[in-house]
């Protein structure tokens, strides 16, 4: 066989260069080792003499076959993007006819056919290197509020199309409902101009939209506007308005349908009594639709037996009998309690109860309530005696179940509530040496109805020791008047001589503030001691001291001597007046001759004509240098017919009258002073 007629045998002579002698086939080739990066191996693989580069290789250019395949091996290529310029020239190569370089796959999503990405290249959305196309991120590039059903039909990679549901029939833009960012946050429809009038149902019907839920409470045909808002379902507007509910509870609030919570497991079984066996929920439960409570059962509904259907413990509101000896066995309520309160007419029968009934058998503390470590001390008397056996409170005690005479602080210590103890400000008596070991009766005898009055001084004769309950801190004892002549008196028996009365009081006045000492008014000046009266008659002497006249400690009003020496200064009719009579001074008689009628008569004193303090009688008339003649008329006193006091001679002007009839007795030309006879106003002749 000679060499084939091929154009890389073409001037070859020596077959053994490239062939073995064993195989033509497996070793006819040349010897390629020492080929490298500068070889130009397009020399010999142009097609003529070697294989050439394929129709289907990737253009490469003028790039060295060295570049990516070896001389030992053509498949696989060292092709790593490296060796040509590939940036924004992927579609160069990737167009599907330069295998391995795949192309464009045919569900491709058509983004020229979008108007923002219509040129755009490979490299605009697959940015993950030459590694892989994935992710070719298509909305992280590309601002798109538009076109989305061009992609989204569920034909093309990547690009998810709307989901067969019947909200979706007849949808062709996306947009409307959704959002580049994120199919599902803001997958819905605008719902802001949707109102009361829209019927919600038409699409949120459990096939379009989600519908009612199974749990949902049954509201009918009702529109869900009236409860839900476009914007959120929950919570909901619901306010039991919605629909008829009136006797109705129990459609909605059997624990089927949340959040209405339905009968708790430890509801009353009303059911089971005959009155309420088919009440329904509103016949207790009255209070309103926000809260069950109070559900009132015995204010509906009469019932007087089968207390204990519901009465057990076990049941909300009811409450069982109580764990206590006296309930030991009990299995009928009714026959003690009512069913108005357990309280107050929760007990036996004690109508046929006396006298005669120990009350103690029961009533021990363990089967009944006993008698409280606070009741009073009675002993053994018998309960009957003194409570009913329709109320404990208040009792018939009135003292007479048992002995009390001298035994009231037996039971009236405090501890025995209602009997009240001794106050803590009672009179101190037990320091009170006569009755030292005194009991109360022995001073409070008003009877067991009230305590007053409590007198002591009624049975006991004391004389010492007032200060011990005088004080003004105990019950009914005055203590002394904060006034200055009690400062610092200890001993209220110096002065005050009666229990019966303080008015009864003698002052032990001492040694030195005897009668005649002047010492009086040291303390009776109106604040120490009482002082001198406003009647009192006015001594304006300033050394006129009160003992000139008052001469007894005992009493101001009895043995007083007016002493007039201690008020020889003053003048008569200071005093000798109408307003001072009332206190034994005599005053001026009416019937004083008048002695304005005298020369500076009205400022004459009575001492002027009564030189004696010791009787009026005793006088010298005074005539003042009275002239007569208008100085001072004579006849006002001395003429016939005057009713004048004293002992003047009275006579008519004409008792000697020769001749024309005188004015007055000082110009008859006898009497002098104008006269010529007689002595000057003491004689008339």
């Amino acid at each position: 066989m000679g060499k084939p007629a091929t154009p890389v045998h073409n001037g070859v002579s020596n077959c053994e260069g490239c062939h073995s002698t064993s195989s033509w086939a497996s070793n006819g080739k040349p010897d390629h080792s020492g080929f490298g990066a500068s070889t130009t191996c397009a020399n010999c693989h142009n097609g003529s003499q070697a294989s050439d580069k394929g129709p289907s290789h990737i253009p490469v250019g003028a790039t060295n076959c060295f570049s990516c395949h070896s001389v030992s091996s053509w498949r696989p290529s060292k092709w790593n993007h490296t060796q040509t310029v590939v940036t924004a020239q992927c579609a160069s190569c990737h167009t599907g006819r330069y295998p391995p370089a795949d192309g464009k796959p045919g569900n491709h999503v058509p983004y020229q056919q979008v108007s923002v990405s219509a040129s755009a290249n490979c490299d605009a959305c697959h940015k993950a290197g030459y590694g892989s196309w994935d992710p070719g991120r298509f909305h992280a590039y590309y601002n798109v509020t538009s076109q989305c059903s061009t992609c989204h039909t569920g034909g093309y990679l990547g690009a998810v199309g709307k989901p067969a549901t019947p909200i979706h029939n007849g949808v062709t833009k996306c947009e409307d409902c959704h959002k580049t960012g994120s199919w599902d946050s803001n997958g819905k429809p605008d719902h802001s101009t949707y109102g009361s009038t829209t019927n919600c149902a038409n699409c949120h019907n459990g096939s379009q939209a989600i519908g009612k839920g199974a749990q949902h409470i049954p509201v009918g045909l009702t529109n869900c506007w009236a409860c839900h808002t476009v914007t959120a379902f929950k919570p909901s507007k619901w306010n039991h308005t919605q629909v008829v509910v009136t006797a109705q509870c129990a459609t909605c609030h059997t624990g089927g349908y949340p959040p209405a919570e339905g009968k708790p497991g430890t509801h009353v079984p009303y059911q089971l009594i005959p009155p309420s066996a088919s009440a329904n929920c509103d016949a207790c439960h009255k209070a309103g639709y926000n809260s069950w409570n109070p559900g009132r059962f015995h204010l509906y509904f009469n019932v007087s037996s089968l207390c204990s259907t519901c009465h057990t413990g076990s049941y909300l509101g009811a409450v069982g009998k109580p764990a206590t000896p006296v309930h030991n066995g009990v299995t009928k309520c009714e026959d003690c309690h009512s069913t108005g309160s357990w309280a107050t007419t929760g007990k036996p029968d004690h109508s046929g109860f006396g006298a005669t009934t120990n009350c103690g058998g029961c009533h021990n503390g363990s089967q009944a309530i006993g008698k409280g470590a606070n009741h009073i001390p009675v002993g053994n008397t018998n309960c009957w005696a003194c409570h009913t056996v329709t109320a404990f409170k208040p009792s018939k005690w009135n003292h007479t179940q048992t002995v009390v005479t001298a035994q009231c602080a037996s039971c009236h210590t405090g501890r025995y509530p209602p009997a009240d103890g001794k106050p803590t400000n009672h009179v101190p008596y037990q320091q009170i040496a006569v009755m030292a070991s005194a009991n109360c009766d022995a001073c409070h005898k008003g009877g067991y109805a009230s305590w007053n009055p409590g007198r002591i001084h009624a049975y006991y004769s004391l004389s010492t020791q007032c200060g011990t309950c005088h004080t003004g801190s105990y019950l009914g004892a005055v203590g002394k008047p904060a006034t200055p002549v009690h400062n610092g008196v200890s001993v209220c028996e110096d002065c005050h001589r009666s229990t019966s009365s303080w008015n009864n009081v003698q002052y032990r006045h001492s040694a030195t503030d005897q009668i005649g000492s002047g010492t009086c008014d040291n303390c009776h000046n109106g604040t120490v001691a009482r002082g001198k009266p406003a009647t009192h008659i006015p001594v304006t002497v300033p050394t006129a001291k009160c003992d000139a006249c008052h001469r007894s400690q005992v009493s101001f009003g009895t043995s007083v001597t007016m002493n007039h020496s201690a008020v020889a200064s003053q003048t008569c009719k200071g005093c000798h007046i109408s307003s001072y009579v009332s206190q034994g001074l005599q005053a001026k008689p009416t019937n004083h001759i008048p002695e304005t009628q005298l020369l500076n008569g009205a400022a004459m004193d009575c001492k002027a004509c009564h030189n004696s303090t010791a009787s009026w009688g005793t006088m010298r008339m005074n005539h003042n240098g009275s002239l007569g003649g208008g100085a001072g008329w004579c006849k006002a006193c001395h003429a016939s017919g005057t009713s004048y006091l004293g002992n003047m001679e009275r006579k008519s002007l004409t008792h000697e009258a020769k001749g024309k009839t005188p004015l007055d007795c000082s110009e008859s030309g006898c009497h002098k002073p104008l006269g010529g006879k007689g002595s000057t106003y003491t004689e008339w002749d």
